[in-house]
């Protein structure tokens, strides 16, 4: 699946840029993951943002974890993508955290896909206030990438970092609420070090 992950990368470069920086993490028993870095120039008054893509989740579909036999073809592809503003925080360490949650499929045998939650148990980077991630719905900064068939195409995921009780609160009254809380509140969802959203 080597012709995939190449598109995959053309895809991402010409969305993102060239890369000024990636890392590969192996774990046991999984393909290994790359995480390339996107440093932009400033895209509104907020300053330069920089975004972190796996590389490396969508060579193997995802298998549903009720089907008895995974279809080595046939399956949702997604690479994961997360964006934060330049600058405020060491958000460099969040590479080893992302690989693990790109290797969630493999390691643990479920489908990543919008509305869902992955936590990885301890902070995204030092001192951030944020342990999971909400996954939305891809097609706005990344463009879907069609593979010829049977495959499905590979949907590029962004992440929106979510403190505990945000996760938690998410759990109890779903996604879509979660973000028209951020939204009504005015969250900058890429600050590094925002506080969490008022949830009363």
């Amino acid at each position: 699946m080597g012709d995939v992950l190449a598109l995959v990368e053309a895809r991402l470069r010409t969305a993102l840029g060239e890369p000024d920086a990636r890392a590969a993490v192996t774990f046991l028993g999984t393909d290994r993951i790359e995480v390339l870095r996107f440093t932009s120039a400033a895209d509104d008054e907020n300053g330069a943002v920089v975004r972190y893509a796996t590389l490396g989740m969508s060579a193997a579909p995802m298998a549903d974890p009720t089907s008895a036999l995974a279809d080595p073809l046939k399956g949702p592809r997604a690479e994961l993508v997360l964006t934060v503003r330049a600058g405020r925080a060491d958000t460099d360490k969040v590479l080893r955290p992302l690989a693990v949650l790109a290797a969630t499929p493999q390691v643990e045998g479920v489908v990543v896909a919008p509305g869902a939650s992955l936590d990885v148990g301890e902070p995204l980077w030092p001192g951030a206030p944020f342990t999971s991630v909400l996954v939305t719905a891809s097609g706005g900064l990344v463009e879907d990438l069609e593979l010829d068939d049977p495959l499905d195409p590979v949907r590029f995921l962004p992440l929106l970092p979510m403190t505990q009780n945000e996760a938690a609160w998410k759990r109890v009254h779903g996604a879509a609420a979660l973000e028209e809380k951020w939204l009504n509140s005015g969250t900058d969802l890429r600050d590094p070090l925002r506080r969490p959203v008022s949830l009363d």
